[in-house]
């Protein structure tokens, strides 16, 4: 993990994951298939300036995909799920 850029990819704004921020305060990113869960949090707490208190991984193996006539292969993908602190949020997933 050279930077906090490389930690985290990209946040995930789909259905779900805007219902468990409003309900939950937890917000989904795609990590770095290397990233580990302290790496995950320093990087979140340094980039959006909010207290981290829980951080939950998950690695989503890429599925096989027909690409013409051969069969082609999606990239593996790693997902952190991060509770903040009552009251703190995150500005990407408001507006």
């Amino acid at each position: 993990m050279a930077t906090i850029h490389r930690t985290i990819m990209r946040p995930i704004i789909t259905e779900r994951s805007s219902a468990a921020y409003q309900d939950r305060g937890e917000y989904t990113f795609e990590v770095a298939p290397d990233a580990n869960k302290y790496s995950i949090k320093a990087a979140v707490e340094q980039l959006f300036g909010v207290k981290v208190t829980g951080v939950w991984t998950s690695n989503a193996r890429g599925k096989s995909r027909r690409v013409g006539q051969s069969i082609g292969r999606r990239p593996h993908t790693k997902k952190a799920i991060v509770k903040l602190r009552d009251g703190d949020t995150i500005a990407i997933f408001e507006g």
